[in-house]
């Protein structure tokens, strides 16, 4: 069979598992497909029966297991070092089987904020950053025009963070197709996102200020309810918006996190906007109270990491400093905003790997003070999630470790263990979407906890390795021949930017 016929078969192979194909070959590309699209129809229908068979195929076989599974633990209770790493095991799903109960009570009893009226309505200053974002920024700032909040209380300002491309011609075009609507700020030079935000937070005259990233699009009446919260309660210093997956079309790896991003918004920022200590309001769409952001601008600005200044994690740098003031931060799962996320790979590994240092660093700098009386109220909460979100870092990695060292004995073994915590995480985050979304593709939470166990467990403990790095890695200029049109509809809204 030629190579074409090869190509050929394996491309087909694929369509049938992720919908129609759409990637081209390359010399230039290490892999043949590049973008799997359209992930629909009867492509995606066909993927998700197959998924459901390759599911049950699974729960067969590790229930075949069952006796040998059983067997192979008791020899490993008579060494000492088998006893410690069972015992590691028991005790870690003993303490989280009860965080997650106590979430989802959380979960259960949340609300999102009521929207204010006009009249209640604070005012506001929303920034976008950009860079090297192209015709995008444009479909952005229209979307943050049409929001429903009087123009008298809103102030919109772009900045273009020294690109290389056309941005700032897209920029200067949302200006002159809304005159006297947008301020556009130019750096002259690539300074970072921190940077851009911080020259638009100067030039801010609202009492929130709101922060949207450039290849986001959001509904018209997402800015108000992000910030109803403000007006409706007291001492809330922040506001996390809900981020879904923009690009759901082009290919499998954002269907996949959009499954990981319903988990992390609606059930983990939910809960931890119940105990009013939402961790990290998110760079695509987050709302500060004016006098916190302004008191901590000169900190977050000179923040340092082993001598050198923190260029990443702003967002989660911010929202500490916030809660170190004593102030509320909140989840708000109505206003939503739609992102653009990575198509591949590598790309996720870059992106990923940022977000894991960024948070290494901020819990270090949360321990100095989550433990102490930052806030008169409401502590506990607090700190039961930041205990969880330290095991998180350590205590699976080690039991993973563990495993694949059991792995030389019993590799069949150890591969039904690896499946058992997918289809655990499978029902937990797969029902969990489909309750929230109404939606079928909550099937794919199975390859999800899969490709995160095996593709993914690398990223948390070499970011513990490289914690130090403070590159941003996904602000690579974007070449001519991979730039894609800009994406102007909200999936499952039918709107348009």
């Amino acid at each position: 069979m030629s190579k074409n016929s090869n190509l050929y078969a394996y491309s087909s192979f694929i369509t049938a598992l992720n919908g129609r194909f759409g990637g081209y070959f390359s010399k230039d590309r290490k892999h043949c497909i590049d973008d799997l699209t359209d992930i629909s129809g009867t492509g995606n229908q066909l993927a998700k029966f197959t998924l459901a068979v390759t599911i049950l195929v699974s729960l067969f076989a590790v229930l075949s297991k069952t006796r040998e599974m059983s067997d192979f633990y008791q020899s490993l209770f008579s060494s000492s070092s088998g006893r410690v790493y069972l015992l590691m095991g028991k005790t870690f799903f003993l303490v989280y089987t009860s965080v997650f109960f106590w979430r989802l009570y959380l979960v259960r009893i949340y609300k999102p904020t009521v929207a204010c009226t006009d009249d209640e309505l604070a005012s506001c200053t929303v920034i976008v950053p950009a860079y090297n974002e192209g015709r995008q920024v444009l479909h952005t700032l229209r979307s943050v025009v049409r929001s429903d909040i009087p123009a008298e209380k809103l102030q919109i300002i772009a900045v273009d963070d020294g690109s290389r491309d056309d941005t700032w011609f897209w920029i200067q075009k949302a200006v002159s197709q809304f005159p006297g609507k947008i301020q556009a700020i130019r750096l002259d030079k690539n300074s970072g996102k921190k940077q851009a935000l911080y020259d638009g937070f100067m030039q801010s005259t609202g009492d929130i200020f709101v922060t949207i990233d450039s290849d986001s699009l959001i509904e018209s009446h997402t800015i108000r309810r992000l910030i109803s919260a403000f007006s409706k309660e007291q001492n809330v210093g922040a506001v996390a918006g809900s981020v879904r997956v923009l690009n759901l079309h082009q290919g499998l790896i954002p269907r996949l996190l959009d499954i990981a991003f319903a988990y992390s918004f609606d059930f983990y920022r939910a809960s931890q906007s119940q105990v009013d200590s939402v961790f990290c309001t998110p760079g695509a769409l987050s709302a500060y109270l004016r006098k916190p952001l302004m008191n901590n601008l000169d900190n977050w600005m000179k923040q340092t990491f082993f001598g050198q200044l923190s260029t990443i994690g702003e967002d989660r740098a911010m929202t500490n400093f916030i809660l170190k003031d004593g102030y509320k931060v909140k989840f708000q799962s109505d206003a939503i905003v739609y992102t653009n996320v990575p198509v591949r790979y590598q790309q996720l590994c870059k992106m990923l790997l940022r977000w894991a240092r960024s948070n290494i660093r901020e819990n270090l700098f949360m321990a100095t003070f989550i433990f102490k009386k930052f806030r008169d109220s409401n502590r506990l909460g607090a700190q039961i999630n930041f205990i969880t979100s330290m095991l998180d870092t350590a205590i699976p990695r080690l039991l993973v470790t563990l495993a694949v060292l059991c792995a030389f004995m019993r590799p069949d073994l150890v591969a039904a263990q690896l499946m058992i915590g997918a289809l655990i995480a499978t029902f937990v985050q797969g029902a969990f979407y489909y309750f929230r979304r109404k939606s079928t593709d909550a099937i794919w939470a199975f390859t999800y906890s899969l490709f995160a166990a095996v593709a993914l467990s690398w990223i948390a403990p070499y970011a513990i390795l490289t914690a130090k790095n403070g590159k941003w890695l996904t602000r690579d200029i974007i070449e001519k021949a991979e730039k894609k049109e800009p994406i102007l509809f909200m999936p499952n809204t039918g709107v348009c930017s």
